[in-house]
This record gives structure tokens, sequence and C-alpha cells, in this order.
């Protein structure tokens, strides 16, 4: 039986850098009826990519901001419409790059919430066999105060962890 690889999306280009490597490195493609029977003579079961993109929360915003601008429900809907569609766009893309592997077995999750906390909880409830995540390779005075991702996962996930750094050109 194959494995459940979930990968990390986030329309970076460290993302996609390491759905490329994982597709290359890492993931057994499952064949076809023609190929198998030809083979050895079984079917060989490939593993299955769950490509995730945690989209932020929709904000609550108050009536009217610091500055007394008034938030009409129309903005609030534009940019929740917003949030929608680049979760659309980010899922394309990251499954276009699938797309070169015809036998691979896709999955896509969206689901709201921080990052962090959507990561480590779709792992642990689709009981992922590996997480791949990207790097955005940021340096640790900027780690301190915005977080990473990343290092968070591999801390709190119980499977194992793969972070992928892009290489600097």
């Amino acid at each position: 039986m194959g494995r459940s690889i979930v990968v990390a999306v986030d329309g970076g280009e460290e993302s996609i850098h390491a759905l490329t490597w994982c597709l290359q490195n890492i993931v057994v493609v499952g064949t076809t009826a023609d190929e198998a029977s030809s083979d050895s003579g079984g079917s060989v079961t490939g593993d299955t990519v769950v490509l995730l993109y945690a989209r932020p929360s929709p904000s609550v915003y108050p009536a009217m901001d610091g500055s007394g601008y008034l938030f009409s429900s129309d903005i609030i809907a534009s940019m929740d419409n917003y949030s929608k569609h680049l979760a659309d766009a980010v899922t394309k893309k990251a499954k276009m790059v699938c797309s070169s592997y015809p036998n691979l077995k896709v999955e896509i999750k969206v689901q709201n919430g921080d990052p962090r906390d959507v990561i480590c909880e779709m792992v642990d409830k689709l009981g992922a066999d590996m997480l791949v995540m990207g790097s955005h390779g940021y340096g640790p005075l900027k780690r301190a105060f915005i977080g990473s991702v990343s290092s968070y996962c591999a801390q709190n996930v119980k499977c194992p962890v793969l972070i992928v750094k892009k290489p600097k050109n």
C-alpha cells in the first residue's frame, strides 16, 4: 500500500520547489493496469500526495478602525473572496506541477486557520506518513519575531518531516 505524503503549499517559490523536489526524489508513482500486468504480475500501489493549503481565517473587523474608517460588508466580502481566489490559484499551480506524473494520486485540502495549526492538525487527521514543506530561509532575528512554520511543524507532528531549502542562485 502506498504512503500518504502531505505537501504544504503556500504559493511561494519555496513550497513549489519543495513539491517538485518531493515528486522527483520521494514519491513512488503507481502503475497503470497495463504496466502492472506486463511487469512482475502484480499491481503497484503508488503514493498519494496531499496538497495542503492553509487559508488565513476570515478576520473579524470592528465596525470602525482606529482612524474612523468604517468597514462595509462589501469590503469584508471582497477580502474573503480574494482569499478564496488565492487558495484556488495556489492549489491549481501545485496541481499543475503534479500533472507531469500522470499516475500520481493527488488530493487537495484547503483549511482555514493559522498555517502551523492547520498543517499539524491535518497531518495527524490524515495519518500522513510524511510531511514535506519548503523553507523561506529566514534568519534567526526574523524567525524570532515571526516564527517559523516549518520549525513548529517539525517539533509538533508525529510523522517524519522533510524541510526542503531552495538553493540560492
